[in-house]
């Protein structure tokens, strides 16, 4: 389980925190999805999930060509409630990235 203080200072970088959160409203996401949503490059996409997996909040599997993340399902459910609750009290944060990703869906295959 993860500690209060190492979630926060995850929860601290703008790009953690809009995974978490990206992740939290949609089960799986590809880390091509990710970059669209969040306009990064892949590399740095794949940098924060790497911390987010180390600190075993998010969890990757493999479909073909493309891996896909998701929240971890053994998460805590303190950590779950937080980022619903961070969702719920600021709508806007992640509008410009959902718009992105609601793009980026459509284009990009997902796995059956």
């Amino acid at each position: 389980m993860i500690e209060p203080l190492k979630l926060f200072k995850l929860l601290a970088d703008d790009t953690r925190l809009k995974i978490l959160l990206l992740l939290t409203q949609n089960s799986q996401l590809c880390v091509c999805h990710l970059t669209d949503a969040l306009q990064l490059s892949q590399p740095k996409v794949s940098r924060h999930l790497a911390m987010l997996r180390q600190a075993q909040l998010v969890q990757d599997a493999q479909h073909g060509k493309w891996r896909y993340y998701q929240l971890a399902p053994d998460l805590a459910e303190w950590v779950v409630t937080l980022l619903q609750q961070a969702l719920l009290s600021q709508p806007n944060y992640l509008s410009k990235c959902n718009q992105r990703l609601t793009n980026s869906l459509t284009t990009c295959e997902t796995p059956s």
